[in-house]
């Protein structure tokens, strides 16, 4: 496997780019004495309202966006950096608040990356915001886009001011 290291969290995770079905922009993340594997939309949207129930909607999506507004096509250490700051925080929550934000930074990165993507990093963004302001289920947010027409989403972000 062909893999580009992104971030080594504080738990021991590592998260890793690589080959996955679609392009070489596939997140992988490995836990201590675990196999790795791509952490899946509905996964890390659910553990976001988790996260959220315990810190506040507000705070996380909040977070989320400063995150989002320092995201472009190649990975930055100095993001990295603010991500692990930003978690710190989160106090008890810190370990699981620094994947999921290094998590959706990675997949922003990717989505950035995408050919032909018309929406870029945007399309996460819609997902977190369904998740955390609207209450959308993380099973629904997850699948919300597939098969929409890039325009109608794009129309989604814009209703949403992003």
């Amino acid at each position: 496997m062909n893999r580009r290291p992104i971030q080594r969290l504080a738990d021991g995770s590592v998260l890793e780019f690589g080959p996955g079905k679609f392009d070489d922009w596939c997140v992988f993340l490995t836990r201590p004495g675990e196999p790795a594997y791509a952490p899946s939309d509905r996964e890390y949207f659910a553990d976001l309202r988790h996260l959220a129930s315990r810190q506040g909607n507000h705070k996380v999506y909040d977070d989320f966006v400063q995150v989002f507004d320092r995201t472009g096509p190649d990975l930055n250490e100095s993001v990295l950096a603010h991500i692990t700051s930003l978690a710190a925080g989160y106090r008890r929550d810190a370990v699981v608040a620094e994947r999921l934000l290094c998590i959706l930074y990675a997949g922003m990165i990717a989505e950035e990356n995408k050919a032909n993507a018309k929406l870029g990093k945007r399309i996460k963004r819609l997902g977190v915001y369904q998740v955390l302001i609207e209450g959308v289920p993380p099973e629904v947010a997850a699948e919300f886009s597939k098969g929409r027409p890039w325009q109608e989403l794009d129309a989604q972000c814009q209703r949403r001011g992003f």
